[in-house]
């Protein structure tokens, strides 16, 4: 098999816009949840976010990108010009591909744009259908980077991201391609989405606290935050990045994804399509459980997800168990957009030998316990391999093993 290397990152998450933003505070510990500030929530059951801060599209895209896209597109461009610009790569444009990554796509603009309609008769844009396709934010970039080969757009639920790794290393794999740009970006704020969840109880109901709401693990978790944000990842087979003298940030080992094939909501109560998942990252990679220094666990802070999750790595590690933590509880659950970010926290983690703590974890749940769930402060741990878990609805489970490049 070819060795599929990371050549640029690019991250726009509620913590930071940037790849060393991002890092730098979800090391620190610090949340990027807070109350909704994009639309008048103050109805609405849940009324905070991990939203995305001090970001103005039309001073980070042209202005014509910028009007006629929907957030979660600007998000993508951002991540994936960040990504580029760190890759120092030059277009070959038929060897060269993306995969996009988004679990709801232009739903907020869907919702905003059936109010108007409703309330007051407002005229539907011409630019409507195009902001809400979910490939049309994979379509702008190859656009604006004249990316030529394979272009595909992935919508798996909350595993988009790390689905899209996958499949853009299965595209180089199969020599359709030198390189591709792995996307994820989400949008999903909107009181359409949030009444929906609140009424599923899916969603923490912590109004009065929101920084604290996101308690991956913690006894008295209650539910997940909704975040946004977008990642970004330039992928190279190896001979192609040295070829051109490229610095090479990290290897993808491996990919697993699997279906649990039990419930559109609810994960598989053995959490038998996650444990397959893992292993087939596993085995793909070449690597044995006691090989993978750190986790970044899916820990949704939901009441079944995170003892099924945990319940899954304690089954496929046994003895060797790894450092896990939940990035989420600083930014949310950024669902297409996380199977990316947190990707980047894998590879960071291993550049630097720290790993990134979950925050709001005061109390574990005696059902997670057993785990070094590196609660609330980052620790220093050498390690040369880790492994981001995505899960979502629908039984989707993803897992991407990164490692040290040597």
């Amino acid at each position: 098999m070819k060795r599929i290397v990371i050549t640029g990152m690019g991250a726009v998450t509620p913590v930071g816009v940037g790849v060393e933003d991002y890092w730098a505070n979800i090391i620190a510990g610090k949340s990027g949840i807070d109350t909704i500030k994009s639309f008048d929530a103050s109805e609405l059951p849940v009324r905070f976010a991990g939203e995305i801060k001090d970001f103005n599209a039309a001073e980070r895209l042209s202005k014509d990108l910028a009007r006629k896209t929907d957030p979660f597109m600007q998000y993508a461009y951002v991540a994936a010009e960040e990504a580029v610009k760190q890759s120092a790569i030059e277009i070959e444009p038929e060897r060269t591909g993306i995969v996009m990554g988004t679990a709801m796509a232009g739903v907020t603009a869907t919702a905003f744009t059936q109010d108007a309609l409703t309330a007051s008769g407002k005229k539907v844009g011409p630019r409507f259908i195009p902001k809400i396709l979910g490939n049309i934010a994979a379509a702008n970039i190859a656009i604006d980077y004249n990316i030529q080969g394979p272009c595909f757009t992935v919508s798996t639920a909350c595993s988009s991201g790390g689905d899209a790794v996958n499949i853009a290393c299965m595209y180089m794999q199969a020599g359709k391609a030198d390189v591709m740009l792995a996307v994820g970006a989400e949008s999903a704020l909107c009181p359409l989405v949030i009444q929906s969840l609140a009424n599923a109880k899916a969603l923490s109901r912590r109004n009065d606290d929101p920084s604290a709401a996101s308690r991956p693990f913690d006894i008295s978790r209650d539910g997940f935050v909704i975040g946004e944000g977008g990642g970004a990842l330039v992928l190279e087979t190896e001979e192609h990045a040295i070829a051109r003298g490229a610095k090479i940030l990290g290897v993808v080992m491996g990919c697993g994804n699997t279906c649990d094939a039990h419930h559109v909501t609810a994960p598989h109560p053995d959490g038998r399509g996650a444990v397959a998942c893992i292993r087939q990252a596993l085995a793909e990679a070449g690597l044995k459980p006691g090989d993978i220094g750190y986790v970044n666990a899916h820990g949704t802070a939901t009441s079944k997800g995170d003892l099924v999750e945990t319940a899954a790595i304690r089954e496929v590690f046994g003895d060797s168990l790894p450092c896990v933590s939940s990035t989420k509880g600083a930014t949310g659950h950024m669902m297409g957009a996380g199977g990316i970010t947190e990707t980047i926290a894998c590879v960071k983690a291993i550049e630097t030998g720290v790993v990134p703590p979950t925050i709001n974890l005061h109390e574990i749940d005696p059902e997670c316990a057993g785990i070094d769930l590196v609660p609330n402060t980052a620790k220093e741990v050498e390690i040369d391999y880790a492994m981001s878990n995505a899960f979502g609805f629908g039984g989707q489970n993803s897992s991407v093993i990164v490692g040290r490049y040597k």
